[in-house]
């Protein structure tokens, strides 16, 4: 096994040595400037962020009127990888701001947020009230335990 990496190894070795200067150099150029390409898009932040740092996007920006929980929205607005940031305006009140060319996942985000709210309406009883009605139905119920013993009959 130790010869076999030592060949490799020589192997790389002679393989990089018949490169020329200008290929090495080219290659470098490349390899760093694929690093500065990662670096600075891990610097642009991503999701829900806020006002400031959109604000500092290049590109136009929209607002619409939010009413409700900003976390309901966060968890669908992942899904769709659009930049946004809340602004409060009043209790329960906020803008919504948002990337112009993300225009559309936006309005995909709201379609889905809307449907699961709209679902979550449904008249269906609550735990607790469900809970209540059973412990009503227990209350209800005799409490009176009829014992019933069978004679026990001796043959002889």
């Amino acid at each position: 096994m130790q010869e076999y990496v030592e060949e490799r190894t020589i192997a790389i070795s002679v393989k990089a040595a018949k490169l020329s200067g200008k290929v090495l150099a080219a290659a470098c150029k490349k390899v760093f400037a694929e690093i500065a390409k990662q670096q600075e898009a891990a610097k642009r932040p991503r999701g829900r962020q806020s006002v400031r740092k959109l604000m500092n996007h290049h590109g136009g920006k929209s607002a619409m009127k939010y009413v409700g929980a900003p976390k309901d929205f966060d968890r669908i607005a992942k899904e769709f990888h659009v930049d946004y940031a809340f602004h409060k305006t009043g209790p329960g009140h906020y803008l919504l701001f948002f990337k112009a060319d993300q225009a559309d996942a936006i309005q995909a985000a709201f379609g889905k947020y809307t449907e699961k709210v709209m679902g979550r309406s449904q008249d269906r009883p609550s735990i607790l009230g469900q809970l209540r009605q059973f412990v009503e139905q227990i209350a209800a119920r005799p409490k009176q335990k009829e014992q019933v013993r069978e004679a026990v009959k001796e043959e002889r």
